[in-house]
C-alpha cells in the first residue's frame, strides 16, 4: 500500500469545474492514487483551469508556483478550459509537465507514466469539434451539498465568450444517468444538490449535440424531484430565454426544488444585448422576474451582469443601472469585461477605458449590497429552513435558507449538515442574519 502515489487537486472557476475535478479524482483513486489536500506534499498536482476572465489565467501561474514550493519534484498536470484554449501557453509555464484538453481530461491516467518531470510540458489537446461526447460528473467534497453536472458545451455565439471554444457543442447527460448519479449522492448523506452545466436550460440535446431532444429541462426537473433521499435541489444558473413559465410554476410547488434562481442578464440595454448576441431582450428578463415573484414572492433572484463591454456608453450603463435598481432582484454578480482572444468582441470598436470599467463595476457592486440588504430585510420575521455547513468561523456556524439567506448562530457541532426550522430575527453587522430555532431544543 505504501507504493500508492499521492495526488492533489486545485480547481479554478465554476461549479461545473468542481464537479469534473471530483470525477477525475475518483477515477485516479480507482487507478491507485490517494487524494490529499492541495496544501499537502503530493507526487502529482492537477490544476483544473478556467478561462472566463483574465484573472483566472494569472491565477493558474500562482497555483503552479504554490505546487512547486510544496514539492519541486512533483508532476504537474493542467486540464480544463484554459488548457483547451491555450495549451502551448500553459505548457510553457515553468513546472508544468502535462496539458490535457477538453476530451482528454477524463482520461488523465492514460497520459501519465512514472510521474517523472518532463523537460517541456507535453500537450494532448483535441480540435474542439471532436468534443462531442458526454462525461457525467458530480462533486461530493463538501458534506452539505454536491454539484451535479447535467449538461456540457454551448451552441450560443455570445460575442464575448470563449466557452464554446473551450467546451464544444451543447450536449446532455442521459436522464437515467443523471438520476443514478443523484441517487448515488443521496446515499452519501448529502442534503443538497446543485444542478450545473454550461447552459443547463438547453438540457436535452443528445450525446453528439444532435437537435433531437430526448428530454426537456422541465422533464429533468420533474424526474429529479422524485429521487428519494434528496432534501434540496437548486438550479445553479439558467438563461432567461430558456427558463420557461412551466419550470417556474413547477419549482413553486415542488417537493425539493428551492425558490432560488440565478439568471444571467449581462446588460440592461437592448443595444448592448444585441452587440453581445444574447438571445433575448430586457423585456423577456422582466417577464421572467415578474413570473417568479407572482408564484414565489419570497424567492431569491441573482443576476449576472457585465460592465465595460465595447460600445457601452455612459447612457447604456445608466440604462442597466436603473433597470436593475427598479427590478425586484436579490443580488448581483458583477463581471468587468476583459478581452478574450478569438472572440468577436475583442475586435469591436468603442473600447471602454479600464478606469471607466472599474468605476461602473464599483457602482453595481454597491447596488448589489443594497439589493441583498433589502432582500434580507424583507425576510425578517419569516420562518425558514436552514442547512448548516461544517465550518467553525470565529465561534459561529453558518448556513443558507432555502431562499439563500445566509444565517449564523453560535457554533454547535451537532448542527453540522442538518436542516433546522428557524425564524429570521435580525441582520448582523457582517451582513448575515441572526435566527431563533423553532420547535426544537438546541
Amino acid at each position: 500500500m505504501e507504493n500508492r502515489k499521492k495526488v492533489a487537486f486545485y480547481t479554478l472557476g465554476c461549479k461545473l469545474n468542481f464537479s469534473e475535478t471530483s470525477t477525475i479524482a475518483r477515477n485516479l483513486e480507482d487507478e491507485g492514487f490517494d487524494r490529499v489536500d492541495f496544501e499537502d506534499v503530493a507526487d502529482m498536482y492537477v490544476i483544473n483551469t478556467c478561462s472566463v476572465t483574465e484573472n483566472a489565467d494569472k491565477q493558474f501561474k500562482q497555483v503552479v508556483r504554490k505546487a512547486m514550493k510544496l514539492n519541486d519534484k512533483a508532476f504537474v498536470a493542467a486540464v480544463g478550459c484554459y488548457a483547451q484554449l491555450k495549451p502551448e501557453e500553459l505548457a510553457n509555464v515553468d513546472g508544468v509537465d502535462l496539458v490535457l484538453g477538453a476530451t482528454e481530461k477524463f482520461k488523465l491516467a492514460d497520459y501519465i507514466n512514472d510521474l517523472s518531470k518532463n523537460d517541456f510540458g507535453e500537450v494532448h489537446s483535441c480540435e474542439i469539434a471532436e468534443a462531442d461526447f458526454y462525461v457525467g460528473s458530480y462533486s461530493i467534497g463538501d458534506r452539505t451539498r454536491a454539484f451535479l453536472k447535467v449538461q456540457d458545451g454551448c451552441d450560443y455565439k455570445c460575442t464575448y465568450c470563449t466557452i464554446p471554444l473551450a467546451r464544444g457543442i451543447s450536449r446532455s447527460d442521459e436522464l437515467e444517468n443523471v438520476l443514478r448519479n443523484a441517487y448515488e449522492i443521496s446515499k452519501q448523506n448529502i442534503k443538497e444538490i446543485v444542478l450545473t452545466g454550461v447552459n443547463i436550460g438547453d438540457y436535452g440535446k443528445g450525446e453528439f449535440g444532435n437537435k433531437k431532444h430526448e428530454h426537456t429541462f422541465l422533464e429533468l426537473v420533474k424526474a429529479l424531484d422524485e429521487v428519494e433521499g434528496i432534501e434540496r435541489l437548486r438550479i445553479s444558473s439558467i438563461e432567461p430565454n430558456l427558463l420557461k413559465n412551466e419550470t417556474i410554476e413547477f419549482v413553486s410547488k415542488s417537493r425539493t426544488f428551492v425558490p432560488h434562481f440565478h439568471i444571467p442578464l449581462q446588460s440592461g440595454s437592448n443595444d448592448i444585448l444585441k452587440l453581445m448576441k444574447r438571445r433575448y431582450l430586457r423585456e423577456v428578463y422582466t417577464e421572467r422576474v415578474n413570473k417568479i415573484r407572482e408564484v414565489m414572492p419570497h424567492a431569491c433572484i441573482g443576476v449576472d451582469v457585465i460592465v465595460g463591454f465595447p460600445g457601452e456608453t455612459d447612457e447604456h450603463f445608466l440604462e442597466t443601472y436603473h433597470f436593475l435598481n427598479e427590478m425586484d432582484i436579490s443580488y448581483l454578480h458583477v463581471f468587468t469585461y476583459s478581452e478574450r482572444d478569438n472572440t468577436e468582441a475583442a475586435e469591436m470598436e468603442g473600447v471602454v477605458p479600464g478606469n471607466v470599467r472599474a468605476k461602473r463595476s464599483k457602482m453595481l457592486r454597491g447596488l448589489s449590497v443594497k439589493k441583498r440588504r433589502a432582500f434580507y430585510e424583507s425576510q425578517l420575521g419569516t420562518n425558514r429552513t436552514v442547512l448548516f455547513e461544517s465550518e467553525n468561523k470565529e465561534g459561529y456556524i453558518h448556513g443558507f435558507t432555502e431562499n439563500y439567506v445566509k444565517v449564523k448562530t453560535p457554533w454547535n457541532p451537532e448542527l453540522v449538515n442538518t436542516l433546522r426550522d428557524i425564524n429570521l430575527t435580525k441582520i448582523d453587522e457582517d451582513g448575515s442574519v441572526r435566527m431563533e430555532f423553532l420547535n426544537v431544543e438546541v
